[in-house]
């Protein structure tokens, strides 16, 4: 009798662990390097321009979803808020220690002839296609995901011409427990591994 309330009292645990606190999180996204990029000066120049970053999600507001297993919903949203300025400030911000100035840049069409016009070495635009965490949590573990998809368009004055990556990376993962944190280290890790392969060779 009692090894069978010491069982129901294990299993209560774990449901308690699977199941975060109902409501909305906040994610701070950053960006942090984990390579050395000596060459991105003499590619994109001193000064990068930042064009108005796009998002192209159907649902903007948040950035991920966890289901505990009591059937409660916690969404995510991304800190800074909305997610392009997110991921914008970040580069800003990871940038810098290399040397390259990022500056606002009103508008760009894309399209190589309007570099000649514009006041930077090059101008960077993202579009944001996907980026969306899905948490399902059950009585003893919880499944995450999280899919990010960027198009990268990199106008560089000095060839005349625009680079385009599409990059998508996915991730799954099993956890006992889902918290804010890990989701949030989950994703920061995905924007690592997308731009540090971009900036060690943006075109």
């Amino acid at each position: 009798m009692k090894s069978n309330r010491w069982l129901i009292i294990l299993c209560l645990g774990f449901f308690v662990l699977g199941c975060a606190k109902a409501g909305t999180h906040s994610l701070t996204l950053r960006y942090q390097p984990t390579k050395e990029f000596s060459s991105l000066q003499a590619k994109v120049g001193s000064t990068l321009g930042m064009a108005p970053f796009k998002d192209e999600r159907r649902e903007i507001t948040y950035i991920g979803l966890h289901t505990t297993a009591r059937g409660d919903s916690n969404y995510f949203k991304s800190h800074p808020f909305p997610l392009d300025r997110a991921i914008q400030e970040s580069l800003s911000d990871a940038l810098s220690r290399y040397g390259v100035k990022t500056i606002s840049v009103s508008h760009w069409d894309g399209k190589p002839e309007s570099l000649k016009n514009m006041e930077t070495d090059s101008v960077l635009m993202i579009e944001i296609k996907k980026f969306w965490t899905d948490g399902k949590a059950s009585t003893f573990k919880t499944t995450m995901k999280a899919t990010v998809q960027l198009v990268i368009h990199l106008g560089v004055k000095r060839e005349a011409k625009v680079f385009t990556r599409n990059v998508e990376v996915e991730r799954e993962m099993t956890v006992a427990r889902s918290t804010p944190e890990r989701v949030e280290t989950m994703i920061n890790q995905i924007l690592t591994d997308i731009f540090d392969a971009f900036f060690s060779n943006p075109y």
